[in-house]
Formats: structure tokens, sequence, C-alpha cells
């Protein structure tokens, strides 16, 4: 059986590499049961980096446009150039919320 394909990125996902499931619409947003996509553990880091909650419920709530947004778009370009097993700390963790 070959290795899941990450939506986001394109690139195989390896079984020992780390992945986690991405709530198309946010859990805390009303996603709970609702649909998920399977990811590399980097992939949905830089997701959560990148957007707030509101902003992926409101306006990032399918993979098509996850890849539309800027930065996820530089990221997707700058990861897949790297092995399906690569792995590295997103930088400046997730984007706080609007009160």
């Amino acid at each position: 059986m070959s290795d899941p394909i990450c939506p986001l990125c394109g690139r195989p996902i390896p079984r020992d590499v780390k992945q986690s499931l991405h709530h198309l619409i946010p859990k805390l947003k009303g996603g709970k049961g609702g649909p998920t996509v399977l990811l590399h553990h980097i992939c949905h880091r830089e997701i959560h980096a990148s957007l707030t909650e509101a902003e992926l419920a409101r306006d990032y709530n399918t993979v098509d446009a996850l890849r539309e947004h800027p930065r996820l778009a530089k990221f997707i370009k700058w990861v897949g150039k790297r092995p399906p097993g690569f792995m590295s700390k997103v930088p400046g963790g997730m984007r706080k919320r609007k009160n």
C-alpha cells in the first residue's frame, strides 16, 4: 500500500513521519465532527501559524483556499523541495485569536 499524499504540499506522508488531522472548519468554530484531512505535521503547524481560527472557519475552510493563501503558497513551494520525511520547527507559533 502506498503512502497517503498530503493535500497541502502534495508530497507523500511516510508512516514513520509525524502526521496529523486538520479540521477544515476548526472545532472551536463548529467543525467538531466535520471534514478533516491528513497532513504532514509540519504542514498542519504552518496552517495554524499563518491563520487564526476565525480566518480558517470563514475564508480558508477548503484545501484549495489554504493553498492560495500567500504565506502558505510560499511555504508549499519551499517545503515541496524537501524530502517527505522533512521536519522543522515552524517559526512564530500559532496565531493569536482576536477578541
